[in-house]
């Protein structure tokens, strides 16, 4: 939001006239007196070994800065397991509203004793404050000392003392730098359609959860709430930095994680123990993608098919926006522009092609009864859709109710029909956009149809169909051009659902706002699970909340042609991929809104290429973009996708981790480098994994770029010329647009495919190269894991381990896929000179084996199946 949300609580919230009335009597509060409310005393105070409950009263006079301070409150304390206690605190008499568990399942409690705890609950009883410290020094890692607790219906406030320049990362999702600033910050928390991603704001998703990094380790705090809220952090007020909570609704369940002194990623993986691990995605979806919005016809689908495959650069998945649907309308196509059997060709060609095709559907429905739109009369009838407090269907627009159960067999229904395999469109993943949920329709919207009318929704067409027997699949190209609305937002209801909209379990959007697009999500993954059972389902959505990341990927929405949103698409990216534990993430690449360059596509094209989620897309009123458009950048795209696709099998194995225990998939450099100080702010370079630093360009139009090497070694990926980090900025000059720099990080083990492929299926049959990549102490380990890359339960896997110390090499594991292709080779880094190698024991052939003294690399012909374990030793 552009103003905080409690300035806009005063008048926006539309639960009902009296609530609005008593807030806008109370709006003169000053927001700079809440230190001086009561608080509350404990009383009634009990323990276990492994719990805390107390009475919590109102400790004095009423502060009543949005609503009635509630007397009494409950406090819950629970040591869940040794590095995670759980802080409940909730009114004592009135039920209020918790994110449920159908959304987000709770995890199960171990009630380890308080004793054996990595961290401590400390408290004062009267006036009441707690705080968090670790068992091992005592260090206080939150304490609300001094800072009274508020308790309202419609306001929670809890405040906690910072160190100075505290070190905070999370609260998204947001276009902040990934270090978040600590100087009259204010990040609010509201799913918003947020066009363009404005620097500053907060965006389409919620993640409620921060990481503080200090010379001393790292901890993190998860505030489960789903309700809108503004988090502050400001070092301006006496007596020092701090992080203040303000929140509109709901209770405060407070995950404190303890983290490590030692490693960064352990307190990833404990927050993954708390709302889930990355669930695991098809091989396939880690290829290149493309979209736009604008793909007129057919026709002009076909032809970008087939333009990729002329131009020689690897087009995996091919995706459709909403212009294949009738009017804009859910589950339609257009019999002119996208007919049946054309659409269905598209397809077939494709599968027949190893590639993938996905359509993007949209949740809202219209409202159009008795005309003949069976989609809507059949949710309808189910009562699928939001209510308004009277008990009629919502309609600015018509949105499903995902708490209501018809609603699970209506959506489904409604993709078995329109999906069919042998009547629809057998598509191979879904996008689903739009799902703040977000509407152009202007608060108050009191005349959805007069303001569809007013904006031209949904628009003509521009262009005349092509005659329904058009060949496609031809190298030809057409463009046009159409519109796209900007807003801006003056409330909690603008452009969205209103407030008081209701669920048919009585819950209210009020409170489930920021959960809609993670229902849908969720409800979506479970009928593409229908459609496909025993298959990785793959989704791709705008809008998400904690735990979304374990049904779904995402993408970081509508940004801009401009360099300054190829740079916060790195912050955005590490954001949701090692904190938030979304771990399928990736950036509009060339931008979205406005017209890319060569210059600025190319840079991006290779930036992309380390995603996650790799995908070109752009908008309606913005010139074609795809990677052949312009040579510099289809040379950029081809050196880029060759890179990410000898890569592909090293990152799956990380993703495969990451669904076992929420390793992250991306690393910033202190994550990695977490007792260098220099690396804490670093959002510009991230590790693709953790082994490959990615350093991409970043200046306007540059060809040149300062990186920063922590003390340790490193090679060029290309050249695999070693490189010693001082812990200091290299400056990089001359790298030319189709280039970008990239480095393998020492002390690992590296399973490469010795070349790229046009598709990922033909990608596995490609031979291995297994790189040696050795730290200052002779030593690297590395792990590679192999599967069919689409099943859920897989028949038999392949999980290898990596381990070289001195001059051996050690292959061993668990070899239980079955795959023709072999360990082709072994690359050794840093080898000083030539070598004799054996193979268990058999010394190979010298023609096998060949050493260039300018880069230091021993290459052995090794040609070992993989189906075994087995040894390389240089003598």
């Amino acid at each position: 939001m552009a103003s905080s949300l409690v300035k806009v609580l005063s008048f926006a919230l539309l639960v009902n006239a009296s609530i609005v009335g008593r807030l806008a009597s109370r709006q003169s509060t000053s927001l700079d007196a809440l230190d001086s409310c009561p608080g509350y005393a404990a009383k009634n105070i009990k323990t276990t070994p492994s719990s805390l409950t107390a009475d919590l009263t109102l400790a004095g006079k009423p502060c009543d800065v949005f609503g009635q301070d509630i007397v009494g409150l409950k406090l819950s304390v629970v040591y869940e397991d040794v590095s995670r206690i759980h802080v409940k605190i909730y009114d004592a008499n009135v039920t209020r509203y918790e994110v449920p568990d159908s959304v987000l399942p709770r995890p199960p409690s171990k009630d380890v004793p308080m004793s054996s705890a990595d961290i401590q609950f400390n408290f004062t009883a009267s006036p009441f404050s707690f705080s968090i410290s670790r068992s091992s020094s005592n260090e206080i890692l939150f304490d609300t000392k001094g800072f009274p607790l508020i308790f309202e219906p419609q306001y929670l406030r809890v405040k906690t003392a910072l160190p100075q320049n505290a070190n905070i990362y999370g609260l998204g999702e947001h276009t902040d730098s990934f270090r978040l600033p600590t100087h009259n910050f204010t990040r609010t928390l509201w799913s918003r359609d947020a066009f363009g991603v404005p620097q500053g704001t907060n965006l389409y998703g919620n993640h409620p959860i921060y990481f503080e990094h200090r010379s001393t380790g790292t901890h993190g705090v998860f505030l489960l709430n789903s309700n809108g809220m503004d988090i502050k952090i400001n070092d301006t007020e006496s007596p020092g930095t701090s992080l203040e909570y303000n929140v509109i609704g709901g209770i405060l369940d407070f995950y404190f994680l303890s983290g490590s002194t030692s490693s960064p990623v352990e307190v990833a993986k404990q927050y993954a123990a708390v709302v889930g691990t990355p669930a695991e995605v098809p091989y396939w979806s880690f290829g290149f993608h493309q979209c736009r919005f604008n793909y007129t016809d057919f026709v002009a689908v076909s032809q970008v098919i087939t333009n990729y495959s002329a131009a020689s650069i690897p087009l995996e998945t091919m995706w459709t926006d909403i212009d294949y649907m009738d009017r804009r309308r859910t589950f339609t196509n257009d019999p002119n522009y996208f007919p049946t059997a054309k659409l269905r060709e598209i397809v077939s060609y494709l599968h027949d092609h190893q590639q993938q095709y996905i359509l993007m559907v949209d949740p809202a429905v219209a409202f159009l009864p008795n005309q003949n739109y069976s989609t809507f009369d059949r949710g309808l009838a189910a009562g699928a859709y939001l209510k308004n407090p009277n008990g009629t269907v919502y309609k600015g627009l018509v949105w499903p109710d995902w708490f209501n159960p018809n609603t699970q067999v209506f959506w489904t229904g409604e993709f078995q029909r329109f999906f069919n395999p042998d009547t629809g469109f057998d598509i191979d993943g879904v996008w689903l956009d739009m799902n703040e949920p977000s509407s152009f329709c202007p608060f108050p919207c009191d005349d959805p149809e007069g303001q569809a009318r007013a904006q031209d929704l949904p628009p003509p067409r521009l262009t005349q169909p092509p005659p329904p027997n058009t060949p496609i699949f031809q190298n030809t190209s057409r463009l046009q051009k159409g519109s796209k609305t900007m807003s801006t937002y003056r409330t909690l209801s603008d452009r969205t659902a209103y407030t008081n909209v209701l669920h048919s379990d009585g819950n209210i959007m009020y409170n489930t706002h920021n959960l809609f697009g993670t229902m849908m999500s969720s409800q979506t993954r479970t009928t593409m699970l229908t459609r496909r059972p025993g298959l990785r389902p793959f989704l791709i959505v705008r809008s998400t909340f904690s735990g979304a990341g374990t049904k779904v990927g995402k993408w970081l929405g509508d940004n801009t042609s401009l360099f300054q949103d190829y740079r916060f698409s790195i912050a955005g990216q590490l954001g949701m991929a090692s904190i938030y534990q979304v771990a399928m993430v990736g950036s509009d690449v060339c931008g979205y809104a406005g017209d890319t360059t060569a210059f600025l596509c190319a840079r991006w094209m290779m930036l992309g290429a380390f995603s996650p989620f790799y995908r070109n897309h752009n908008s309606d009123t913005s010139i074609p973009q795809e990677a052949y458009r312009f040579p510099l950048v289809a040379e950029a795209s081809r050196n880029a996708i060759s890179m990410r696709y000898r890569l592909l099998d090293y990152f799956y194995t990380a993703f495969h981790k990451a669904s076992i225990d929420g390793t992250p998939v991306l690393n910033p450099l202190w994550y990695l480098y977490p007792s260098d100080p220099s690396t804490w702010s670093i959002d510009l370079q991230f590790f693709f994994g953790d082994a490959i630093l990615v350093s991409p360009v970043t200046g306007d139009n540059a060809t040149s770029v300062d990186i920063y090497l922590p003390k340790d070694i490193f090679y060029d990926f290309n050249t695999l010329v070693p490189v010693q980090g001082q812990g200091q900025n290299v400056s990089l000059t001359n790298v030319n647009f189709t280039t970008i720099p990239v480095h393998i990080r020492s002390g690992v083990v590296l399973p490469l495919r010795i070349e790229s492929a046009m598709t990922t299926a033909q990608l596995r049959t490609k031979d291995f190269d297994i790189v040696v990549a050795p730290g200052s102490n002779g030593t690297a380990s590395g792990s590679l894991y192999l599967d069919d890359g689409v099943s859920l339960v897989q028949k038999g896997v392949s999980e290898i381990a990596f381990a070289f110390s001195g001059s051996k090499l050690t292959v061993n594991g668990q070899f239980g896929f079955s795959t023709d292709v072999q360990f082709a080779q072994v690359t050794f880094l840093n080898r000083p000179g030539p070598s004799a190698v054996t193979v268990d024991g058999r010394q190979l052939a010298a023609n096998d084996v060949s050493y260039d003294p300018g880069r230091k690399v021993l290459t052995a012909r090794v040609g070992v199946p993989i189906s075994r374990a087995f040894t390389v030793e240089l003598k």
